[in-house]
């Protein structure tokens, strides 16, 4: 059962399970991203998966950021529309992801 209350043949996978095979660096780094992206809006969805973590907007899952956690830095897409292709970013420390914090805001608003 999802945090809806619906249904799903998904399975649970826990968030930290992605945290294990990471740098210290890299865990903290995705911690505190995850609590970024949970606060754009109440509307945030996270989504995790085998592979990736995926960040959507609604019920309609119109997702807005997929995060592929590597051992010593986060791959992320983030999309603006679904009509757009998604632009790739590789960050490995604050100061990547604070440079692309806007783009992330901007993408939660407009997807």
């Amino acid at each position: 059962m999802n945090k809806f209350g619906f249904q799903t043949d998904k399975s649970n996978i826990l968030f930290e399970t992605h945290l294990v095979n990471l740098s210290k660096d890299t865990k903290i780094l995705l911690v505190n991203f995850r609590d970024f992206v949970l606060s754009l809006g109440d509307n945030v969805i996270e989504e995790v998966r085998p592979h990736r973590i995926v960040y959507a907007k609604s019920l309609t899952f119109r997702y807005f950021l997929d995060i592929y956690p590597r051992n010593n830095d986060l791959v992320m897409e983030i999309r603006k529309s679904r009509k757009e292709p998604a632009k790739e970013y590789v960050v490995s420390n604050t100061q990547e992801i604070q440079s692309i914090k806007t783009e992330i805001t901007e993408a939660y608003k407009t997807i």
